[in-house]
């Protein structure tokens, strides 16, 4: 049986020619850098670059060697008006003049980098915004609200290379087939339950967060005998994109809350590159991302380089942990 490609499916979802064609560029960077992610070792690039990004984060050399291969790839295409990196301080303008119809790409190129040495899978987020009129080629002009989002997705590198992406009609996953170099259609539909017993949270930093989560934290780790009345999982790996790709695929809710060691900067995660695009994925896999406080898309942007508190999983879930933040 013919498995369905990367741009059958798109053609099938009447996709837009010139997002489709940037789509497979984005899947196309995406290829290139599982290939130096699974042979880092032999090239000798899994270590630190002795470099710092914008956010003050020690750089590995395969995430600055994965932002180039972005630029390189995503960068070329006629129609992105700017990139916006997780690795670069500035906007990447490829327009001077952008013009309705051009696009804007946000990616983190290596989600989950520190998890290179140990071999744990590690990724790449991106998020498309389509311009609805002529900009100035200034930073402010791509603080676009999340909801303003037409596309986004990751790409996971594990034991198979996977890309998870929506277009606003579900999340499909695909699977690269090395033999034929195609991502094919693996998990089409791809479904959140909407209540779980598993949770993903950093746990080492509890002595960190405010009440709401250390109090729903508490009650879950009391398991039957507690307030919630059943037995909870704990996972955390270290990587936003497997942990999220974990409850694409058999549910959960996964939390990296503002807390007091991270409060003045808003957060850990990346409102525009991580946070925007993994909600968008969620919420159309019937799941549901919040700040604790409010739908994580409808925070209004004040930089490229925001940061925002991110609780995002299984529906039922999320809605009891907003109910925390409530009391």
């Amino acid at each position: 049986m013919t498995q369905t490609t990367l741009r059958q499916h798109l053609t099938a979802q009447s996709t837009d020619t010139d997002l489709m064609i940037l789509m497979e560029d984005i899947a196309t960077a995406c290829r290139m850098i599982a290939d130096r992610v699974r042979h880092g070792a032999f090239a000798g690039v899994l270590g630190a670059a002795e470099t710092e990004n914008v956010q003050g984060e020690t750089q590995k050399e395969l995430d600055v060697i994965s932002d180039e291969i972005f630029q390189e790839i995503v960068g070329a295409n006629p129609n992105v008006a700017a990139l916006v990196s997780e690795e670069v301080d500035e906007v990447n303008w490829r327009k001077s003049a952008p013009q309705a119809g051009d696009f804007v790409v946000y990616y983190d190129p290596l989600d989950g980098s520190s998890n290179l040495d140990v071999n744990l899978s590690v990724g790449t987020i991106f998020s498309i915004v389509k311009l609805d009129a002529a900009i100035a080629p200034e930073a402010s002009a791509v603080q676009i609200n999340g909801t303003e989002q037409i596309a986004a997705g990751y790409a996971i590198y594990g034991p198979s290379t996977g890309l998870v992406i929506t277009t606003g009609q579900g999340v499909d996953g695909f699977t690269h087939h090395p033999g034929s170099g195609e991502f094919l259609l693996t998990q089409p539909e791809m479904s959140i339950p909407a209540e779980t017993q598993e949770f993903a949270i950093n746990a080492s930093r509890y002595d960190l967060w405010e009440a709401p989560v250390r109090n729903y934290i508490d009650d879950c780790l009391r398991g039957a005998e507690g307030k919630r009345g059943k037995k909870f999982n704990m996972r955390w790996c270290a990587s936003m994109v497997a942990d999220v790709h974990r409850i694409l695929t058999r549910g959960g809710v996964f939390l990296y809350p503002k807390d007091t060691g991270n409060a003045a900067q808003g957060g850990k995660l990346r409102l525009m590159y991580e946070a925007n695009p993994m909600g968008m994925l969620v919420e159309q896999a019937g799941g549901a991302s919040s700040t604790g406080y409010g739908r994580i898309m409808e925070v209004a942007p004040t930089g490229h380089h925001q940061r925002v508190s991110v609780i995002l999983g299984s529906r039922d879930e999320v809605a009891v942990i907003e109910s925390y933040h409530k009391k």
